[in-house]
C-alpha cells in the first residue's frame, strides 16, 4: 500500500483492529470489491450456521474478487463487514479479524442487518482497495 495513508488520529480511540482514515493518492487505482457472501463458485452456500466457517469463505471470496483486479488484501483500505441479526459477531469478526487487520489496520465498518440476499447468510464482506502502480 505504498503512498498510502492509513490515519489513527489522536482525540479518536486508537484500535489495533482499525483505523479512520485513509488518504489514497492522486494516479492511484480504487478498486470496489462488491458484496461476497459464503458462497461456492455454482452459488451454493458454504458453512451451514456456522458463522466463523462463513467469515472465512465470504472473505476468500473476496480476495479472488480483489485477484482478478491485480489486488491483494493488504490494498484494502476500507472493509464493509454486514452480519445478521442474531449472528455471533465475536465468532464471525474473530475468525476474520486477523485477514483483515495488518500493522496499519485498514478502515472498518460493521453492521447488524435484518437479512442478506442470499438464503441462510450470516455475513457479507465488500472491500473498497487502492493500488499505487
Amino acid at each position: 500500500m505504498s503512498g498510502i495513508q492509513l490515519l489513527r488520529p489522536e482525540g479518536l480511540v486508537r484500535s489495533p483492529a482499525f483505523s479512520h482514515v485513509a488518504v489514497v493518492p492522486p494516479g492511484a487505482t480504487t478498486i470496489y470489491v462488491g458484496g461476497q457472501d459464503a458462497i461456492d463458485a455454482d452459488g451454493a452456500l458454504v458453512g451451514g450456521d456456522d458463522v466463523a466457517a462463513q467469515s472465512i469463505r465470504a472473505v476468500e471470496n473476496a480476495e479472488v474478487a480483489l485477484a482478478a483486479a491485480g489486488a491483494g488484501l493488504a490494498d484494502v483500505v476500507q472493509w464493509t463487514v454486514l452480519f445478521a441479526a442474531g449472528a455471533d459477531v465475536a465468532a464471525g469478526y474473530g475468525a476474520i479479524a486477523g485477514k483483515l487487520a495488518a500493522e496499519e489496520p485498514p478502515l472498518v465498518v460493521a453492521a447488524f442487518v435484518a437479512g442478506l440476499a442470499v438464503p441462510g447468510a450470516l455475513v457479507e464482506v465488500s472491500a473498497i482497495a487502492a493500488v499505487v502502480r
